[in-house]
């Protein structure tokens, strides 16, 4: 294996999310090509290791993470110390997040506060203050989508009125199209039904 491949191999694991091959040349400090190839040989050497490693490349770019078939330790080694409560409020942070913490707050109660603190704790969401108000926006990082092995997450929209009625109690559906949601948003409500 090339030094360079076990450069890439240390910044893999130092980093321990997934990296794009840009940033993978800035941290490494050489260029692109040299990235590729140095990749190539890595995965090549990790195929032929019988370890519990590999390298992979993902959405977000190229990880060094455990092998599928050993993905019970983690949970057995280091289980997920997180309550009913905590899991829900996270749950709502990925589905509308990022969601600002008054909104949380509302949506989930007063318990989401101490919530929101074990999340923090944890690593699974992040805060950051907003510049136009007093709460903060908070939203779920890399860890959340490692963990629960989660590639993106399904888009929300308001249901139409009609529908609405024949569902009480639930108030959003899942929606493949967010440009249309940012349009339900910006358009004057009307007592019609949008046409599909």
């Amino acid at each position: 294996m090339s030094s360079l491949a076990t450069t890439i191999e240390a910044i893999l694991y130092l980093k321990g999310q997934p990296l794009s091959i840009a940033k993978l040349a800035e941290l490494a400090r050489c260029e692109r090509e040299d990235i590729e190839e140095g990749l190539i040989d890595l995965m090549d050497d990790y195929a032929h290791r019988d370890g519990a490693l590999e390298i992979v490349e993902t959405v977000e770019g190229y990880c060094l993470q455990l092998k599928e078939r050993y993905r019970f330790l983690v949970d057995m080694l280091i289980p997920l110390d997180l309550g009913v409560g905590a899991l829900r409020t996270l749950a709502a942070i990925a589905l509308k997040g990022p969601i600002s913490q008054t909104d949380l707050v509302d949506l989930r109660g007063s318990g989401a506060y101490q919530h929101v603190q074990e999340l923090l704790a944890q690593g699974f969401i992040r805060k950051r203050k907003q510049s136009d108000s007093r709460s903060s926006l908070v939203q779920v990082t890399d860890k959340f989508y490692q963990h629960f092995e989660i590639d993106q997450l399904p888009k929300l929209r308001q249901k139409s009125p009609s529908a609405a009625a024949d569902a009480p109690g639930d108030d959003a559906d899942l929606d493949d199209d967010p440009a249309e949601e940012s349009l339900e948003e910006d358009t004057p409500a009307t007592t019609e039904a949008p046409t599909p």
